[in-house]
């Protein structure tokens, strides 16, 4: 469906602003229609008022020339009829889903909702979630009635953190309403900003099953690459290089191996598999996906400890790695379900002294959420290796000077996980490792 920029004479507010909210209220923003621009966070709230965006995903002229009204006051949400969910939906420690903020939101949300109201959900559910957990806390709150007083939608989000190009405007929008006229109505709205167009699926659990399966088939491709990488290395062939050659065939996916984080391919299969097994049906290759790639950063570490012992660094004393990089992207500050602390931790369990560097994350937020300590690049005692865990844009300039100068006498040992580095290029006396 073509995009629609004529007036949907809604009006709209957004709730939640990380990653997928902020920019959906900015693009609504633009055309000039109020948006009353929500977070629980007042000091997130004050940062944007400022110009300021952590996250680093809208630039502080757009976020100045958007007309938000931004608050963290829930009663402002009356004034909207129009209202886009996007806040987070992390897994439990158990890997389990956690819909506590969506729930949390939701009543935000219901305390204010009028007839008429239109509710869409933008975050990561497992399919049945908007109409079978948030419509009944809505209708329960509200007083009101679903279908007759208001009605929702599901529109799942499609934000890819640090990409310039794929922006919300420019990434096609799948749209679902409760039914037709809501359907039309959402189509129309998003389609006044969104220019590659809306895609209307047929239900609201439609939707919601798109997006889940969007990440997990991602999730299971980088699983395969990185159980090639596994085997690989046991058999002294640089997957990089099979890659390279595999890759010649007109139908070959463009995958890498690699560490799988972040708070979405690291977390939604979680969300369909949870569903499925209350299903009744257990699956087994989605599953086994997740284990592989949950697993890589532990690998990473052991290959590690495994190179050096062989090398006999250490002369009796303990190895010490520094890890560059600790965000779960390059060139994002996000470090939740980073993959990064996983190398870390079992680094620790092998006695070895760690570093960790990173340009980008908030040292406050490492400290408090992973108990990790942040150490100044030029700080960082020189290291028998250095893992190149994340390489943003930063380290891609530093280049292999950088690298070295971590190591004891410019020499040692050097994990690449992601392969930016310049193989042709590798100094003397630096032993090159690469997924």
């Amino acid at each position: 469906m073509a995009s629609d920029h004529g007036n949907h004479g809604r009006r709209i507010s957004v709730v939640g602003l990380g990653y997928v909210g902020l920019p959906v209220a900015v693009a609504f923003g633009r055309t000039g229609v109020p948006v009353v621009a929500f977070d629980v966070d007042a000091k997130r709230v004050q940062e944007l008022r400022d110009g300021i965006d952590r996250t680093h995903e809208v630039e502080p002229e757009a976020l100045r020339s958007a007309a938000l009204h931004l608050t963290s006051d829930a009663a402002d949400l009356a004034a909207a009829d129009f209202h886009i969910v996007a806040v987070p939906t992390p897994i439990t420690n158990t890997k389990r889903p956690d819909l506590t903020p969506l729930l949390s939101a939701t009543r935000t949300v219901a305390q204010h909702l009028k007839r008429g109201d239109i509710v869409v959900f933008e975050s990561t559910v497992y399919p049945g979630a908007t109409e079978e957990d948030c419509v009944p806390i809505l209708e329960s709150v509200s007083g009101l009635t679903f279908g007759r007083d208001f009605t929702v939608g599901y529109s799942p989000e499609r934000i890819n953190p640090g990409d310039k190009v794929h922006r919300f405007e420019t990434i096609t929008k799948v749209v679902s309403g409760s039914d037709a006229k809501t359907l039309d109505t959402v189509a129309r709205v998003y389609g006044s900003v969104v220019e590659a167009g809306v895609h209307p699926a047929s239900s609201v659990r439609v939707a919601e099953a798109a997006k889940v399966i969007e990440n997990t088939q991602r999730d299971l491709n980088i699983a395969l690459m990185n159980e090639l990488a596994l085997i690989f290395a046991r058999l002294g062939i640089d997957t990089q290089d099979v890659l390279k050659a595999a890759g010649t065939k007109w139908n070959f996916l463009p995958f890498s191996p690699g560490l799988v984080g972040g708070h979405c391919i690291g977390v939604d299969p979680y969300y369909l598999t949870h569903r499925a097994q209350r299903a009744g049906y257990h699956p087994e290759v989605i599953l086994a996906g997740r284990r592989i790639n949950d697993g890589m950063g532990a690998w990473v570490a052991s290959e590690t400890v495994k190179r050096l012992l062989r090398s006999g660094c250490g002369g009796g004393g303990p190895l010490s790695v520094s890890v560059l990089g600790v965000t779960f992207k390059e060139d994002v500050p996000d470090t939740r379900n980073t993959r990064v602390t996983d190398i870390i931790a079992e680094l620790q369990a092998f006695g070895v002294q760690v570093e960790i560097h990173d340009p980008l994350a908030d040292a406050e937020a490492m400290a408090e959420e992973y108990n990790l300590q942040l150490t100044a690049l030029e700080d960082m005692a020189p290291a028998d290796a250095v893992i190149l865990a994340v390489p943003h844009h930063a380290y891609r300039v530093g280049g292999w000077p950088m690298i070295t100068a971590r190591l004891k006498n410019g020499r040692g040992f050097v994990a690449d996980v992601r392969c930016c580095l310049d193989r042709t290029a590798t100094p003397e006396g630096v032993d090159l490792w690469r997924l």
